[in-house]
C-alpha cells in the first residue's frame, strides 16, 4: 500500500514536472526546465557566496569591497550561461541568435580586452599581496608612491604631484621597481667627478662629512664614498647612503649636490666638464711650373 503511494505521488510528481508549457517543432519547454532553471539560480548564489566568504577571509578590510561588483558580474554572466545551455537542452534553437550576435560578441571582446586583463591583473595584485599602498614603485621612468589599487587601476602620486594611473595589466607584462617592497629604507648614491690631480683622501673625506650631516640620511648604516672609476675627463667618485623615504630622495640628492659643489670650491677641487685638445698639423707644400 505504502509502495503504491509513493509510486503514485513519484509519477504526479514526474506529471508535473512534464507539463508542457511552450511547445514547437523544436522546442519543448516543461515546468521541469522552469524549475531547473531556479534550481540552478540558487546553487550559482549558494557557490558564489561561498566563494565570496573564503575570498574575503584572505583580504584586508579595505579590500573587501573592491570585489563586490566583480562578484556581481559573475553572478549575472553564470545566470546567463545556465540558462542558455538549459534551454539549449530542452531543444530550443538559439543558433539564429548566436549567429546574429556573433558580430557583436567579438566585437566587444576586443574592446573588453584589456578591460578583463585589468581586472584579473588587479585581483592578483590584491590577492598575493604583492603591491601596497604608500608602496614607491619605478615605472617606465616615473617614481610615483602608491595611495590606490583598485581592480582596473592603480594610482600613484609622483614627485611633482602629478597622479599617475597605472592600467594593472602593466604589473604582469613590464619591469617594475618597487622601492619598499623589502623594507622601508633604500639605498641611495649620488656621483661627482673630479679633475685628474685633486687629493684624492680631501675628496674622499669631504663627501663623507657632508653626507654625515645631511638631514634624511640614516645614521645606522655609514655612508661609504667608493672611488668609481677613472673616467675620460675626470676622476669618477660615488657616496652611498641610506634613506627611510625614497619618494623624496630626489631633494636630499639636491642638497648634496649644492654642498658637495661649495665644498669643492672652497677647497679647490675642480669638477672638470668633457674637454678635446685639437692638434693642427699644417703641412707647406712646394709646386714647381713643368
Amino acid at each position: 500500500m505504502m509502495i503504491r503511494t509513493l509510486r503514485n505521488f513519484w509519477e504526479a510528481i514526474i506529471g508535473f514536472l512534464t507539463k508542457p508549457i511552450y511547445e514547437s517543432e523544436s522546442a519543448h519547454l516543461t515546468v521541469g526546465t522552469l524549475m531547473s532553471i531556479i534550481v540552478v539560480i540558487v546553487a550559482i548564489n549558494v557557490l558564489l557566496k561561498i566563494i565570496k566568504k573564503v575570498v574575503n577571509s584572505r583580504l584586508a578590510e579595505e579590500d573587501k569591497n573592491k570585489f563586490v561588483s566583480i562578484f556581481g558580474f559573475a553572478r549575472y554572466l553564470f545566470y546567463i550561461l545556465a540558462i542558455i545551455t538549459i534551454l539549449h537542452a530542452s531543444g530550443l534553437n538559439l543558433t539564429v541568435f548566436l549567429t546574429a550576435s556573433a558580430a557583436l560578441f567579438v566585437g566587444l571582446g576586443f574592446a573588453l580586452q584589456y578591460l578583463f586583463q585589468d581586472i584579473i591583473s588587479g585581483i592578483l595584485i590584491i590577492m598575493d599581496q604583492s603591491l601596497h599602498v604608500g608602496d614607491v614603485v619605478e615605472i617606465q621612468g616615473k617614481v610615483g608612491k602608491v595611495t590606490e589599487i583598485n581592480l582596473r587601476t592603480t594610482r600613484a602620486v609622483t614627485r611633482d604631484d602629478k597622479v599617475l594611473v597605472i592600467p594593472n595589466h602593466k604589473f604582469l607584462v613590464e619591469t617594475i621597481y618597487n622601492h619598499t617592497q623589502n623594507h622601508n629604507t633604500t639605498l641611495e648614491k649620488v656621483t661627482v667627478g673630479v679633475d685628474y690631480g685633486s687629493d684624492v683622501q680631501l675628496v674622499t673625506q669631504l663627501l663623507l662629512d657632508i653626507v654625515c650631516s645631511q638631514k634624511g640620511i640614516q645614521k645606522k648604516q655609514k655612508p661609504v664614498v667608493l672611488f668609481d672609476d677613472f673616467g675620460e675627463s675626470a676622476l669618477i667618485f660615488s657616496v652611498v647612503y641610506t634613506t627611510g623615504d625614497s619618494f623624496t630622495d630626489n631633494r636630499i640628492k639636491s642638497e648634496l649636490r649644492y654642498r658637495i659643489h661649495e665644498a669643492f670650491q672652497k677647497n679647490n677641487i675642480v669638477i672638470p666638464f668633457p674637454q678635446r685638445t685639437l692638434h693642427w698639423v699644417q703641412t707647406n707644400q712646394s709646386t714647381t711650373d713643368a
